[in-house]
């Protein structure tokens, strides 16, 4: 068999080979993939073949950036969909459950298919002219160098299939990630030319956030626990301070550096601290500054953990939720409000403190006024815990169904 090297202006020859049941390699922007008609059974035992690839190892579908996922996948998550309109075309292959449609053979006898969407122009157009999906693993025998050059693949397989479609030098140069999305969470499966974390980045940037403020006892742990109910994430961005006060060296050594005397042996001295920046108000910017660029990482991770757990919804409670930035990301802010009186009533019961505490602490924080004037929505919390549980039902359904 000769194998021959087909050009960009001779696309519709190759198409025609690969339509026939006869194998291609084509270019990719990370290296060359031996393709065949992804949907031809004897063309993709060929395919096992010549690579002399265990056929328990799956097949990825390689598919045109037009094409209709769902043509193949009994299901396509949200999530899914956010990755796909992110990175394809791209070096990203996503497993998904199959419909019967894939052939047995490229799903090793599975229930879920790859599938991926190669930025090459070359490909893309191949793969709009064969009407079809491509059977495409690299295009070197198994266990060698993935060929990311025509000659390359010609040195592996030059006599043992019909064609190379030369597109020059694979950019990338290393394989597409992968990432199992048949079922949460998550799992990345090989990790290849896409980095991890922006995937998860990605899929964080989907999750649907909703901003809960208001001051010390209106109700945010209360409206909190609904939106848990409802499967949200909840980031309690002040536990969140407090745990990097014991665990981020680095966010004390900037508050030392800022704020020398402020800590000793790892701890941070509290009141040495409030007596600098309480009275000082640029002093207070500087350390909020600090502080709200580390729980601001953190935060993000955490989201990005979340993402790769499948889930789509978090809710986040910080006093300075506006002020800070994070708000600004939220689909919704919820200002959470109540009197004066019932707060302090509130606060004295919860932490055992005197009335004249209670009233210094309430004092100290923003009237409701702020939060009706900040906050795209508001819940009043001056009757009953069960009042207030209905009121906060009916309010994040409204907000999540927009």
């Amino acid at each position: 068999m000769e194998t021959k090297i087909i050009t960009g202006k001779n696309l519709n020859e190759a198409a025609k080979m690969i339509a026939a049941g006869k194998l291609v390699a084509v270019p990719t922007e990370t290296v060359y993939g031996l393709a065949c008609s992804g949907l031809d059974a004897q063309a993709v035992e060929q395919v096992y073949e010549v690579k002399g690839r265990p056929e328990v190892k799956p097949l990825a579908l390689m598919l045109h950036k037009g094409a209709a996922v769902t043509k193949y996948c009994s299901a396509v998550p949200k999530q899914a969909r956010v990755l796909m309109d992110k990175f394809w075309p791209g070096p990203l292959t996503i497993v998904l459950n199959s419909k019967d449609i894939v052939p047995d053979i490229v799903r090793a006898g599975g229930k879920t298919v790859a599938l991926r969407c190669p930025d090459h122009p070359l490909t893309q157009a191949l793969l709009k002219k064969a009407k079809l999906p491509f059977a495409a693993p690299s295009a070197n025998p198994s266990g060698e160098k993935s060929p990311v050059t025509a000659q390359e693949v010609l040195g592996y397989f030059d006599g043992k299939i019909s064609a190379v479609v030369d597109g020059g030098e694979c950019g990338l140069g290393t394989e597409s990630t992968i990432i199992d999305m048949s079922c949460a969470p998550y799992k990345i499966l090989r990790r290849g030319a896409l980095p991890e974390e922006e995937i998860s980045s990605a899929l964080a940037e989907g999750i649907t956030l909703i901003g809960i403020t208001g001051g010390t006892g209106c109700g945010k742990t209360t409206a909190l626990s609904e939106l848990e109910a409802l499967g949200a994430l909840v980031i309690d961005c002040d536990a969140l301070y407090h745990e990097l006060l014991e665990t981020d060296g680095q966010m004390l050594a900037d508050i030392e550096r800022s704020f020398p005397g402020t800590v000793t042996d790892g701890k941070l001295d509290r009141k040495a601290l409030g007596a600098t920046v309480f009275s000082n108000e640029a002093a207070l910017e500087d350390l909020n500054a600090i502080t709200h660029h580390y729980i601001g990482v953190e935060f993000d991770k955490r989201l990005r953990d979340w993402a790769m757990q499948g889930g789509t919804l978090a809710a986040v409670d910080a006093i300075a939720l506006i002020e800070s930035g994070l708000g600004a990301r939220c689909k919704a802010v919820i200002g959470v409000v109540a009197e004066k009186t019932t707060r302090i009533e509130r606060i004295m019961k919860r932490d055992g403190i005197s009335y004249e505490y209670a009233l210094m602490r309430v004092a100290a924080q923003y009237p409701n006024e702020y939060f009706e004037e900040k906050c795209g929505y508001v819940l009043h919390n001056d009757g009953s815990e069960a009042d207030f549980r209905k009121q906060c039902k009916k309010l994040f359904k409204e907000v999540l169904k927009k």
